[in-house]
C-alpha cells in the first residue's frame, strides 16, 4: 500500500483567515495531480465494468479460471497468417465468442470473416449484434450441415467447439467443415485436464467439455479419412518459434478435400 502523504505542518489559522476561508486558498499541485488520477482511475474501472470491449476481450479467454481457445486465436492470427499467407483472405470462424474473433480478422487487411456461433447467444453486446444483423455472424448448430456451399471460405478455423461434441457428432461436423473450406481448416482444441464437468457447461452446451489427447485427436482424423496438413503445420511451428509464440491450446492442420 502506498503511504498517505504527511500533513503539512503550517497551521490554517496563521494569517490564512481560519479554516473557512477557502475562497482565498490554493489548492496545491499534489492534491490536484492526486485528484485526476483517482478520476482516471474511476473512468477506467467503469468501462472496464460496463463490458468495455478490451475487457470483454480477456474475458473470452477465461471462464471460471479455465483457458478458452478462443482467445488463443486471436493471439495466433499473426502466426496464421505467415503460416497460410493469401489463404486467410476468406475466414470463416467457429466456435463460442466467434463476435470478437471476427471482429479482430476483420480489422486485418485484404481479410474478410464471417463466423458462426454453435451455441444461442444471450448476453450478446452491440458488437456482436450489429455483426449478426449484417450477416457476418450467425448461429448454427454444427451437428448439422453448414448453410455453406463447397470450398465457400479459404480457410476455417475452429476452437472449443469440437470439445462439446461426441465422436457420433465429429464424424459429420468434421467432415463438413473441410467441404466448406479451399486451402484447409485449423483446430484449436484445449489440453486434457482432470477437472470435473461444470453445471454452467452443460446447462450451455448440453454436456460438459471433453479435452482430448493429440494421439487421440490423430487417430480420429485417420479413422475418419482426414488427413494432416503437415506443410501448414510445418509453418505454423516455424513462425511460432521466430514470433517467441507458445500456444496454450491443442493446434492441428487438416487438409481440404481435393
Amino acid at each position: 500500500m502506498s503511504r498517505r502523504p504527511g500533513i503539512p505542518t503550517r497551521r490554517f489559522g496563521d494569517s490564512s483567515g481560519g479554516l473557512f476561508s477557502s475562497s482565498k486558498s490554493r489548492s496545491s499541485p499534489l492534491t490536484i495531480g492526486l485528484v485526476v488520477v483517482g478520476g482516471l482511475f474511476l473512468v477506467g474501472y467503469l468501462y472496464r465494468g460496463s463490458g468495455g470491449f478490451s475487457s470483454r476481450l480477456e474475458s473470452v479467454s477465461r471462464v471460471e479460471g479455465d483457458y478458452l481457445c478462443s482467445g488463443e486465436v486471436q493471439q495466433a492470427i499473426p502466426i496464421l497468417q505467415k503460416a497460410y499467407g493469401d489463404s486467410m483472405h476468406k475466414v470463416l470462424h467457429v466456435g463460442p465468442d466467434t463476435c470478437y474473433v471476427v471482429s479482430k480478422l476483420q480489422k486485418e487487411e485484404e481479410t474478410e470473416a464471417w463466423g458462426i456461433e454453435p451455441y444461442d447467444i444471450e448476453d450478446a453486446d452491440n458488437n456482436c449484434k450489429a455483426l449478426i444483423r449484417k450477416g457476418s455472424v450467425r448461429v448454427a448448430d454444427i451437428k448439422f450441415p453448414l448453410p455453406y456451399r463447397p470450398k465457400s471460405f479459404s480457410l476455417v478455423i475452429v476452437s472449443d467447439a469440437l470439445d462439446y461434441l461426441s465422436p457420433r457428432y465429429l464424424n459429420k461436423t468434421l467432415p463438413d467443415l473441410v467441404r466448406v473450406s479451399a486451402d484447409g481448416v485449423v483446430i484449436f482444441t484445449g489440453f486434457p485436464s482432470t477437472q470435473k464437468a461444470k453445471v454452467a457447461d452443460v446447462s450451455k452446451f448440453g454436456r460438459a467439455a471433453k479435452m482430448r489427447s493429440s494421439s487421440w485427436w490423430v487417430r480420429f482424423f485417420l479413422q475418419i479419412n482426414l488427413e494432416e496438413n503437415e506443410a501448414a503445420s510445418k509453418k505454423f511451428e516455424q513462425a511460432s518459434t521466430k514470433s517467441s509464440y507458445v500456444p496454450r491450446c491443442q493446434v492441428f492442420h487438416l487438409k481440404s478435400l481435393h
